[in-house]
């Protein structure tokens, strides 16, 4: 479900168009709240989402990420600009279309968990099936499969206060997960949270994200929780949008002193991933090549070792070419007796994490995915590059 924004403003105890006309002149919104009483909520906000992407809009309080937000579904109504879910334009709805629109299309979580009190887990999780009319029997067995989901089976007769704030706040993502939009919006929802709870509901979503097809905005001020979810950012300072980029652009090629400012502290070998840093390997043999097509391929790509993938394309292990050579002189032909295990990596594994498991060997190190299957190969010095570039 893509998502365009095209030059949005929110003016709040103003005129609207006339503190426009003063941002666009140069006006800063401190100058425009010293002028005319009125609070530049968002200035000239343009960006896409694509579709199931995990967005994510950060900046300090005030900087009007929260009110971006509620403008994508107009529970904030913007002063101009213009919002399109795949090609509707939002603005262009009356009321009772935006209900039914803000029904099929959009999922909320809080910050305050949202819950009510007098309900069980299960009647919250419901509480959007129940709105959109759904009878009971079906809106259960959908809420019921949410809280699957989120780790909640079982604890569907508790009450609210009865959970931990983690256990609460996994209420409120089941009661969005229920109503089975397109797009979820998450504004802070983990900021109340400790931070080890606030780590498990982060793996959580991630965890969730692999399973669901969604398009997610996620509203934060934590730069590092931004890296650990965010496909892409977008950093926002004063109502203004001043940049929008990946892990990679925002940590290295900060467009501005603001920006460079945020991400000045952050440890770029604990950030980065081993999905980041991985290359795709240049060759790969199949269990049933052969030792000299292994000789071949290590020579005609000046490989000094080959990663081995067996049926449906999962990862074996390694051969060298020093083994290779010594069993074709040998007359020995079979590959799987020269294979050899190395240490293997996951794709969410930080660099720091890499470099004890690279440090001891003379092979690329390869990069699984859940299934064992080769995503990438991670060479010694990429690792050694990224943990030289902190003391840079």
């Amino acid at each position: 479900m893509k998502i365009k924004a095209e030059n949005l403003y929110k003016i709040f105890d103003g005129k609207g168009q006339k503190e426009i006309e003063m941002l666009k002149s140069g006006k800063s919104k401190d100058d425009i709240l010293e002028k005319t009483g009125a609070t530049v909520g968002i200035n000239n906000a343009s960006f896409e989402v694509e579709e199931g992407e995990i967005f994510v809009i950060m900046g300090l309080s005030g900087s009007g990420k929260s009110t971006l937000l509620r403008t994508l579904n107009r529970l904030v109504e913007p002063t101009a600009g213009s919002v399109e879910i795949d090609n509707t334009n939002i603005m262009d709805l009356n009321k009772d279309q935006l209900r039914e629109f803000r029904k099929e299309k959009f999922g909320m979580v809080f910050q305050n968990f949202a819950l009510f009190p007098y309900r069980t887990v299960l009647e919250n999780a419901e509480f959007g099936l129940e709105i959109q009319g759904m009878d009971k029997d079906k809106r259960r067995e959908k809420a019921m499969t949410a809280l699957k989901q989120v780790g909640l089976e079982g604890y569907e007769d508790q009450k609210p206060d009865q959970l931990s704030g983690g256990m609460q706040q996994r209420v409120g993502l089941a009661r969005a997960l229920a109503v089975d939009t397109d797009i979820l919006l998450m504004d802070e929802p983990f900021s109340a949270l400790d931070p080890l709870i606030k780590k498990d509901m982060q793996d959580k979503l991630l965890d969730l994200y692999e399973h669901i097809d969604k398009t997610i905005i996620f509203i934060t001020h934590d730069l590092d929780e931004a890296l650990k979810l965010g496909d892409r950012i977008a950093i926002m300072k004063d109502g203004e949008i001043v940049q929008v980029g990946n892990h990679e652009e925002i940590l290295t090629n900060a467009e501005n002193d603001y920006v460079a400012e945020f991400v000045q502290d952050v440890n770029r070998s604990r950030v980065l991933t081993a999905e980041d840093i991985m290359d795709k390997p240049e060759a790969v043999l199949y269990q049933q090549d052969g030792l000299r097509t292994a000789l071949h391929k290590m020579r005609h790509n000046e490989l000094g070792s080959i990663f081995v993938l067996g049926k449906n394309r999962r990862y074996r292990g390694i051969v060298t070419i020093e083994d290779v050579v010594e069993s074709l002189n040998k007359d020995k032909e079979n590959l799987t007796e020269i294979i050899k295990e190395v240490p293997i990596a996951q794709p969410e594994e930080s660099v720091n994490d890499l470099f004890s498991k690279i440090a001891d060997i003379n092979t690329p190190l390869p990069v699984l995915d859940e299934n064992k299957k080769l995503k990438g190969i991670i060479v010694k010095t990429h690792v050694v590059a990224n943990l030289a570039a902190e003391n840079v």
